[in-house]
């Protein structure tokens, strides 16, 4: 189980694609969402008014096929009496003849509910068809003699077309001869009505999967887009970052063998000369010990002040490697021993300035400042030609400051790439690693070097207690 966690476990530039294709994806399925909802209600708006404008021509259709009918026997009728069975036979015969199209055709029936006309289905003729229900229910001879009592009017049901027997849509005009208690109508079937309105829904339905289909392609492209364009950018970072780390691994092995040159010169010109002296004065005082020469001790006295130097020179080489200090007394003991050794090894005169605030460094910042101020002041001693320098070491709400001004002849900080020096550098690298900031002001008449770390690698009070008492504040 363990394990397949760990495959599903997914990569930091697994993590960016998903970052940049989520939102992608959210937004294109909200836009085609969006668009097929708007889509389907300006469609559905369209069909509701097209199949109203359709189904109301139909209407008009069969008001006028009724009002003509009406016209060509209301002579007939309007002159006849109520119980006149040779008029009502007359204009019987007159609606029974009254047929048109395929499906077309005039009906009658009275308010008892019996047929009286029916030329397509002559077999309704004479039957009492009140409770007569459709499909859905409807009683439809109910409905066609209840619209004649009130007048005239639409209905819209269920009824089987003479064609076929199968049931369709229909709409019927109905009017009333009410001196007869006749319900005269005619309708026609809206079947190709029903049709054309689903072919309008289909070809929605077919416009929407093709926008949600142009859509998932634009979305599969611009994901294809993203992944190429963070494959290139991964590819290309990972490059720079290879380089980088390759300068950044060639500047250590440079500055290593830099301080190893310094360490191997520091005891063949300095501590292999000193003992080489002791070995000779031990060599002499042997030789006149031999021969019994009272001034023996003399040589002897030499090589013990010699061994001396050469103890001195050990610690200070150790003290330059990591000085002792900083870890027993603070970074403020340690960059004052620094000045005092600087000045008493240069002559150059070195005034160094401290404001103790309440919190202390932690072990990189003072490590990292301890540096840079022994890095200018090695550069000071071998380039600057200065004859007074300024050490200036203080707490602040902001974190911590190091100032380092000379008198100098100062040096050129706008040179090329490549052109600045190692140490410069190496201060710039140990104070970029604390998220601090460096400053390096040039001139003719002195140079000014400012590090600042800032207040997230000042110790807090709690950390402070668990220190050595004798530790500085700073």
């Amino acid at each position: 189980m363990r394990r397949a966690f760990e495959r599903l476990r997914i990569t930091n530039g697994q993590k960016l694609f998903l970052l940049a294709s989520l939102p992608l994806i959210l937004s294109a399925a909200a836009i085609a969402i969006l668009v097929a909802n708007q889509s389907r209600a300006m469609a559905d708006r369209e069909i509701a008014v097209l199949e109203s404008q359709l189904i109301e021509a139909k209407k008009r259709e069969l008001q006028n096929y009724v009002t003509q009918a009406r016209n060509g026997f209301y002579f007939i009728y309007g002159s006849a009496a109520p119980d006149d069975m040779a008029a009502r036979d007359q204009v019987a015969q007159i609606l029974s003849a009254m047929i048109y199209g395929d499906e077309g055709f005039f009906f009658v029936y009275d308010y008892d509910g019996t047929n009286l006309v029916s030329p397509r289905q002559t077999e309704l003729i004479n039957g009492n068809w009140l409770d007569l229900e459709d499909s859905d229910g409807t009683r439809v001879v109910e409905e066609f003699i209840r619209t004649a009592r009130s007048g005239a009017g639409y209905v819209e049901h269920l009824w089987p077309k003479p064609s076929t027997g199968e049931e369709a849509r229909m709409i019927t005009y109905v009017t009333s001869f009410p001196s007869w208690r006749w319900a005269v109508g005619t309708g026609v079937f809206i079947d190709d009505i029903l049709a054309s309105v689903a072919a309008a829904r289909a070809e929605v339905e077919a416009r929407v999967q093709r926008t949600f289909v142009y859509i998932s392609v634009i979305t599969l492209v611009a994901l294809t887009m993203v992944f190429l364009s963070g494959l290139f950018l991964n590819v290309r970072e990972r490059k720079l970052a290879d380089a980088k780390l390759r300068e950044l691994t060639q500047r250590v092995l440079d500055a290593q063998e830099e301080e190893r040159g310094r360490v191997a010169r520091e005891l063949h010109d300095g501590i292999s000369q000193i003992l080489v002296g002791v070995k000779y004065a031990l060599d002499v005082a042997l030789r006149r010990t031999r021969k019994g020469e009272a001034n023996a001790a003399e040589p002897l006295q030499k090589g013990i002040d010699n061994l001396n130097t050469a103890i001195t020179e050990v610690r200070r080489i150790s003290r330059d490697l990591r000085p002792g200090v900083l870890d027993d007394l603070g970074l403020g003991p340690a960059i004052k021993s620094l000045s005092e050794d600087f000045r008493s090894r240069t002559g150059i005169r070195t005034d160094f300035d401290t404001v103790v605030f309440r919190n202390r460094l932690d072990q990189d910042a003072k490590i990292a400042l301890y540096r840079i101020a022994q890095e200018a002041l090695t550069n000071v001693e071998r380039h600057a030609q200065a004859t007074e320098v300024k050490i200036d070491l203080r707490g602040h709400r902001d974190g911590a400051t190091l100032r380092i001004e000379d008198n100098g002849r100062g040096f050129e900080t706008g040179g090329k790439e490549g052109r600045t020096g190692i140490g410069l550098r190496n201060m710039q690298e140990r104070i970029d690693q604390l998220g601090g900031s460096l400053r390096v002001l040039s001139t003719p008449k002195g140079t000014l070097i400012e590090a600042q770390v800032p207040l997230t690698h000042i110790l807090p009070p709690e950390d402070r207690r668990n220190t050595k008492l004798t530790e500085a504040p700073v």
